[in-house]
């Protein structure tokens, strides 16, 4: 993705970047290719922040290792930013490691899809071994789920016979694909149809396949959520609320409103209207409005298989901490 365009993004929420008034403020740190922004977006252009009692101030920022999912502790905690989003294990791995952060409200099941050359021999997770395939990080969930995968089914760990290339970036990720450094990628879903629609590319394996098959429940699960901090919450539980009603309410528009997500394809993507209409697909089918504590109950069944199976070192943490989650924060 080009500077230009990372700008003219930064320039569509400034459009909608009025003042804050007397609203307490809520800052919002996120990637500029990842798919949060839509709905941040949303909530921005039809003002749902407001109408909840609260100003959402977004920044897009670049997906490079050192703004990941290492430094959330520094953000959060150190006072950068008041949101971001990262995947639940990501959350209870920080938590863990003592940095004061909290999920507090769902995002979706955001896994990708391994992605591989037209004509690959590569069919599925036992085609696996003897490859070299593109992550972005070692610690990545689409990796762990899939580690999981091939050791509850086929009875082998791929991290011992897979050639493993960290990317550093969902970017980087596309470009060892797309220049033949790698046999296939694990990239992010919204990436996926980028090179599916526009290349001589396949997606040869869905990883939300392996969660569903992992979690043993028919119910969609938020791999991904939304996370602050805990001196935030504590200062401005009322504005988190608020973030909730408006996200649900932005999910809302998403889901019944083609014309916004064509907006949003001129605005924010700068891709094919093909491309966009099936990033448009994979959204809602991967979105998850709120959740309970049976969400919850079934995010730690699911987070108890992977360790039972790819453990603990391959999370990066033990078990996950009280407080990690609040559904009703």
């Amino acid at each position: 993705m080009s500077r230009r365009h990372i700008d003219s993004q930064r320039a569509a929420f400034d459009e909608h970047h009025d003042g804050p008034g007397e609203l307490p403020t809520m800052r919002a740190r996120f990637e500029h290719n990842g798919s949060p922004r839509y709905l941040l977006y949303t909530i921005k252009r039809f003002d749902l922040d407001h109408d909840h009692g609260f100003h959402l101030d977004v920044e897009l920022a670049s997906d490079d290792l050192e703004s990941g999912i290492e430094t959330i502790r520094d953000r959060l905690d150190g006072g950068e930013t008041d949101l971001v989003d990262t995947d639940f294990i990501s959350v209870a791995r920080e938590r863990a490691a003592g940095a004061n952060v909290v999920a507090v409200h769902p995002y979706g099941r955001t896994v990708g899809g391994l992605v591989a050359p037209e004509g690959t021999d590569i069919e599925g997770l036992t085609d696996l071994s003897g490859r070299r395939i593109g992550v972005t990080r070692r610690l990545d969930k689409n990796w762990i789920l899939t580690r999981a995968a091939c050791r509850e089914y086929h009875g082998f760990d791929p991290a011992e016979t897979v050639t493993l290339v960290e990317a550093g970036s969902r970017d980087g990720l596309t470009r060892l694909i797309r220049e033949g450094e790698v046999d296939a990628g694990f990239q992010f879903w919204p990436l996926v149809p980028e090179l599916t629609r526009t290349g001589p590319y396949t997606e040869v394996l869905s990883v939300s396949e392996l969660v569903q098959r992992l979690s043993g429940t028919d119910r969609k699960l938020p791999m991904a959520t939304f996370v602050t901090g805990e001196s935030y919450l504590a200062a401005h539980r009322e504005a988190v609320r608020a973030f909730g009603a408006a996200a649900r309410d932005a999910v809302d528009h998403l889901v019944d409103d083609d014309d916004l997500w064509t907006e949003i394809g001129n605005r924010l993507m700068d891709d094919d209207p093909t491309v966009v209409r099936a990033v448009r697909d994979g959204w809602r089918g991967m979105v998850v409005r709120d959740w309970d504590r049976d969400s919850v109950d079934g995010m730690c069944h699911l987070f108890d298989h992977l360790r039972s199976v790819a453990g603990t070192d391959a999370l990066g943490v033990a078990e996950i901490p009280e407080g990690t989650f609040r559904p009703d924060p």
